[in-house]
């Protein structure tokens, strides 16, 4: 099966759940074997531990242990589920495997997102831990921690017919008008407690054996399929309930330290693409804004936020002598 995600032509054996082939001539920039490790693909070799995960107690297993071989030649990340990645280190082949009870579906959360974020890393593309929105013809992308309410935002922006790009790993790759937002995949991963705030009533769940659901984007008219440009980052920060949502523009330093700490796995060992990331995100930010949002604590207020970002924008954009949003 071939797709077309983040710019790159993936061939895989089996077909990927919520994903719509897409052809392309030519060879596979990235193959998955998907299940099993092929061993002419990943011969055994000898291994050095490379990443731990921080525990929050001292019993507690790390979410991900990760491992280089001692050629340097693949990457191994064994998660705590029991789900494993094998990649190679120019980014062009994976294995995925995975124990029961889980399936197909659940592996596809860690492929879809963390994998790829490590592939465009390997392969020196910068990428935000954020959620990609076409307004006009700009993107623009909101960045922050998990839980801090990116693909709630993004949903309420398709809501009100605003598509979305990208979701959890937003991939910049320089375009004639600069660096571009490439799609990702055309649907989105919310959790339960979000739905009643965004009025979409239930949706199916994204896996078997996680509560979050799946909003598919495609069948909605959602979904934006064609890279833009980047043009404006705006990172959420924690709610309030006075004064919110409100916007604070930041300066050029501060912007660039936002962006390098919101660049998706930043924290792996990995001093040259650490560099990479913050010549690429200090150019963000001194050509383009980058502003604070602070979301209102009423998550059902996510419309007015919503509405706050695009005025932002447009007024921006106007001043700029860009297309109105």
């Amino acid at each position: 099966m071939r797709y077309r995600l983040y710019g790159l032509s993936v061939e895989t054996d089996r077909p990927l759940p919520g994903l719509a082939p897409a052809g392309a001539p030519g060879p596979a920039d990235l193959r998955m074997w998907l299940g099993a490790v092929p061993p002419h693909v990943f011969p055994p070799v000898p291994e050095l531990p490379w990443y731990t995960s921080p525990r929050v107690t001292l019993t507690e297993e790390p979410s991900l242990r990760a491992y280089r071989s001692a050629d340097g030649a693949f990457f191994r990340f064994h998660y705590a589920d029991g789900t494993e990645l094998r990649v190679d280190a120019a980014g062009t082949r994976v294995a995925c495997t995975w124990p029961a009870p889980l399936t197909l579906e659940d592996a596809a959360t860690y492929l879809l997102g963390s994998l790829f974020g490590f592939v465009l890393r390997l392969r020196g593309i910068p990428a935000l831990h954020a959620s990609a929105v076409a307004l006009g013809d700009r993107t623009v992308a909101i960045c922050g921690p998990a839980g801090a309410g990116k693909s709630t935002t993004a949903a309420a922006f398709a809501a009100r017919g605003r598509p979305v790009l990208a979701d959890d790993v937003v991939a910049l790759r320089e375009g004639a008008d600069g660096l571009c937002v490439q799609p990702a995949y055309p649907h989105l991963r919310l959790w339960p407690d979000v739905l009643p705030a965004l009025g979409t009533g239930d949706l199916p769940p994204l896996t078997p054996n996680w509560d979050k659901r799946f909003r598919d984007l495609a069948a909605a008219g959602a979904f934006h399929d064609a890279p833009l440009p980047l043009g404006a980052v705006y990172v959420l920060g924690g709610r309030e309930e006075d004064d919110a949502p409100r916007l604070e523009p930041l300066p050029p330093a501060e912007a660039v330290l936002q962006l390098v700490g919101n660049a998706y796995m930043g924290w792996l060992p990995d001093a040259a693409a650490r560099a990479r990331d913050l010549a690429v995100f200090g150019r963000v930010a001194r050509a383009l804004p980058v502003v604070r949002v602070i979301p209102h604590a009423d998550p059902r207020r996510v419309g007015a936020l919503c509405d706050a970002i695009e005025a932002d924008f447009t007024a921006r954009t106007m001043r700029m002598g860009g297309t109105d949003a």
